[in-house]
């Protein structure tokens, strides 16, 4: 194994709290700095004038360096297109395509190929904005067969897969939803439960109760997967309480909450996903990150990349639109998007610049971390290292 230094950093993220000025930024800041990756880890960071002799040398010509983005929510394993969708909605058209049951039509037409190839593309798209970490998720096939393959094709790309048969009831099952459940909680758990690492549930009106969610969470648990959950998106409900309760790593969307649901999440250790893609694409109410912030509730920013509801890949583009819509300072915003996304994902070796850490980095053509949202839209990401490997 080789070792490399980059050096003249003008400011480095490490997200490692030991560096805390005191000013309350949560992202271990290193002015004029230097990383040694040796391997796939990070060995060594601190000052450029005390870096120490490496077998290759990378001078960042004075722009920042932070952990690789970690997305901790997206569902790219699908075929079919929903612009038409988009542009009604844009437009103040009715549209009744189908939504969610329009993707499963094409997802489940579609061969392995076609949807590796759409998978591959995306992520090769996320890669060069930045995200070195990502979960992805099943639930446009909605049946056995089809949630399968789904889990088999992105365990091929990525550990953090999770299983999404509850997306949303069935279309073959429309008018029997226990069936599906039974299914869900049964055959199909069976078939997916090997290639997942998570279970997911959308708990919602029009998707499934409370009762329903606890039912599929806890029967991916004793199948070994880890909960997440979709909750309080659309409305206020029970999915934060559901989450909390079963210890889920996270719960996701969280636009719509009481006090005893923030209550709940500040006392456990599930995380509050925020989404503002979602929220973006469909003019709905923004989160409210700073409820939850002041709260001291852990918060990740993610994408959820998806064909209907939030049709983007990019981070940089979520943390702009959390700090102005969401009530984020650009540190906090930053910090979610990488530290958070780990901390959803309960990693420890990922999303930190930190002795050990895996060498994700994204290298940005700018002097801070900060142009991240002080130039919304601007293609910023001029480097990545994954795995202590430059790939962008």
């Amino acid at each position: 194994m080789s070792s490399t230094v980059i050096t003249n950093i003008a400011t480095l993220v490490t997200n490692d709290p030991s560096l805390s000025l005191g000013d309350g930024s949560p992202l271990g800041l290193i002015q004029d700095a230097a990383v040694v990756i040796d391997g796939d880890r990070i060995a060594w960071t601190g000052e450029t004038s005390k870096a120490p002799a490496t077998d290759n040398r990378v001078d960042a010509g004075g722009r920042a360096v932070l952990p690789g983005f970690v997305d901790s929510h997206s569902h790219l394993v699908f075929a079919g297109d929903r612009t038409q969708e988009f542009n009604a909605r844009m437009s103040g058209r009715a549209y009744s395509a189908g939504g969610i049951r329009t993707t499963v039509a094409a997802t489940r037409a579609a061969s392995d190929g076609e949807l590796e190839a759409n998978l591959t593309r995306y992520l090769d798209e996320a890669l060069r904005q930045g995200t070195t970490t990502f979960e992805t998720k099943s639930g446009y096939g909605l049946t056995v067969a089809d949630e399968s393959r789904a889990l088999r094709i992105a365990a091929a790309h990525t550990d953090e897969v999770t299983y999404l048969g509850a997306h949303i009831v069935s279309p073959d099952y429309a008018d029997d939803p226990a069936a599906y459940v039974a299914l869900v909680t049964g055959e199909m758990l069976d078939a997916c439960a090997p290639h997942a690492r998570w279970i997911d549930v959308f708990c919602e009106k029009g998707a499934f109760d409370g009762d329903q969610a606890r039912a599929i969470l806890t029967a991916g648990k004793a199948k070994g997967l880890h909960p997440r959950i979709h909750a309080n998106q659309l409305s206020y409900g029970p999915g934060v309480q559901l989450a909390v309760e079963l210890d889920a790593a996270s719960a996701d969307h969280c636009t719509h909450l009481t006090d005893a649901d923030v209550d709940a999440l500040a006392a456990g250790r599930t995380v509050a996903t925020l989404l503002p893609g979602a929220e973006f694409s469909t003019r709905a109410e923004w989160p409210d990150a700073r409820r939850l912030l002041d709260a001291d509730v852990t918060v990740a920013l993610s994408t959820d990349c998806n064909p209907g509801s939030s049709f983007t890949s990019s981070v940089p583009f979520c943390i702009a639109l959390a700090v102005r819509d969401m009530g984020m300072t650009p540190d906090e915003a930053v910090w979610a998007a990488t530290a958070g996304g780990a901390a959803a994902l309960r990693r420890d070796d990922v999303g930190r610049v930190t002795v050990g850490a895996r060498a994700d980095l994204t290298l940005l053509d700018a002097p801070s971390h900060v142009h991240l949202a002080y130039r919304p839209g601007v293609p910023l990401v001029s480097g990545v290292w994954r795995r202590g490997t430059r790939v962008v």
